[in-house]
């Protein structure tokens, strides 16, 4: 038991040192997913169709966000790493891969929803006043995706060096900016016209705009090791972009691939009627209150063991791996406790149906007994990431996805009459199988690797 201990539970410099870095993250994402739960209110309020079509397009859009996400973390691990041997140079140019793959996929992605918007919010349901309210708003929100490329790779960089207060204060004012005009847009508030979903697409891309500002503001007043000119963008060593490259691609792939795939099952789950869409909404929104919990574990898992990495402390940044998943788990065990009351509480505060109101409560109570799983199987892949074992990342990931989770709902939902409790509920202990692949591929400590050393040369695995 006390060797048990000793591996996965820190001492009080290691919690101070996790706390600093991942509390301001934490609460960074609490605001954010708040203000969130607050702007789904509010678009609940015109109903489940209303609710059910921006949610179908939010899915769309969050296939381009985390493969975006997949380039600009791999280019964070690098400068996470480069930022530990103190290395600028090298810092700066990864800098730069990361804004420039972020448009690789964020450009394409604005054009897919520009030029096929029927097809894309037709793919979820086939219900017309979903796709009708679905088109009103994609026709809009598309535009913010533009500006986000840019916000994600600079607070991507921010991150990577340890430094999460900045954009804390950015996102408190991104997600106030937006539910004001959210307010003031959807329902015509203060002179404002009544626009509905179209005036919550324009809030966004307002608010997205005016996070990108004040970004760029940030970055240059303060000067940043990794901050760069415009005209020295395309200035990266063809050495570094390749290895940046050979970590990001399974990265962003597995992005993509998680994100289309959930996308998908939120698909195979509206095969059980409009209301489970809305009703499916409306738990993911309020669960992701809780879930804010991963984002400030995987900044901590970068700092505690990405750039202990790079600066060649291999043993440190082992010991500090095992002690990430003692920390991470227990904070979930007490996190589900609340997850679970507000099974209770927040669905109540919308207005849609009641076999909505059900979808949502259940899908909320199964997973506050499932929070522990989800967190260790997360937990797991931060670790594995932070030493750039992207390979591996993509097999405990999306592979386990669409080989498992999403073939078994399949045929839950074309070849069952069984109810969304039932699906949810099997779908859901699947995670019990993906945490021992995900243990067992963390324990091979493959990923105690320093990227950092020799940059212009192969990554040489040290354990």
């Amino acid at each position: 038991m006390k060797k048990f201990m000793t591996k996965y539970f820190g001492d009080r410099h290691f919690y101070k040192e996790v706390l600093i870095v991942a509390v301001p993250l934490m609460l960074q994402s609490l605001i954010t997913t708040s203000i969130n739960l607050v702007d789904n209110l509010m678009v609940g309020q015109l109903g489940d169709a209303a609710i059910g079509g921006v949610a179908a397009v939010n899915r769309f859009y969050m296939i381009g966000m985390f493969g975006t996400n997949g380039m600009i973390t791999a280019a964070g691990i690098f400068i996470a790493q480069f930022f530990g041997a103190r290395d600028k140079e090298h810092m700066q140019q990864s800098f730069r891969f990361s804004i420039l793959s972020a448009y690789a996929i964020t450009l394409p992605i604005f054009m897919l929803a520009y030029v096929f918007p029927e097809q894309i919010v037709g793919f979820f349901t086939n219900e017309p006043q979903v796709i009708a309210l679905g088109l009103d708003y994609v026709k809009m929100a598309c535009f913010s995706f533009l500006p986000t490329g840019l916000s994600l790779a600079i607070t991507g960089a921010l991150r990577s060096v340890g430094e999460s207060r900045l954009p804390l204060y950015v996102s408190i004012a991104t997600v106030f900016t937006n539910t004001f005009l959210n307010y003031c847009l959807i329902f015509g508030n203060f002179g404002f016209p009544m626009l509905g979903v179209v005036g919550a697409a324009i809030a966004t891309l307002i608010a997205r705009l005016v996070e990108m500002s004040l970004l760029l503001f940030i970055v240059y007043h303060f000067d940043f090791d990794f901050t760069t000119k415009i005209k020295e963008l395309f200035h990266i060593s063809g050495a570094l972009a390749k290895r940046i490259a050979i970590k990001a691609a399974p990265l962003a792939l597995n992005e993509v691939l998680w994100a289309s795939g959930m996308a998908t099952i939120f698909k195979l789950y509206g095969t059980r009627g409009p209301e489970v869409l809305s009703g499916y909404s409306v738990a993911n929104t309020t669960t992701d209150l809780f879930f804010t919990l991963f984002q400030g574990m995987a900044i901590a898992t970068t700092v505690m063991v990405s750039q202990r990495l790079g600066a060649n402390k291999l043993k440190e940044a082992r010991v500090n791996g095992y002690k990430m998943v003692g920390t991470a788990t227990s904070i979930a065990l007490a996190v589900s406790v609340l997850m679970f009351g507000s099974a209770f509480l927040v669905p109540k505060l919308y207005s849609i149906s009641e076999e909505a109101l059900n979808v949502a409560r259940m899908q909320i109570i199964i997973q506050s007994f499932c929070f522990w799983i989800y967190t260790m199987n997360c937990q797991n892949y931060f670790i594995l990431r932070a030493g750039g074992d992207t390979k591996n990342t993509l097999i405990t990931d999306s592979c386990f996805m669409w080989l498992v989770n999403i073939p078994l709902l399949a045929i839950l939902a074309y070849f069952t009459n069984l109810n969304i409790f039932w699906m949810y509920l099997i779908g859901q202990s699947t995670d019990l199988l993906k945490l021992c692949v995900s243990t067992h591929l963390v324990r091979k400590e493959k990923w105690v690797v320093n990227l950092a050393q020799h940059p212009e040369a192969e990554v040489i695995s040290s354990t």
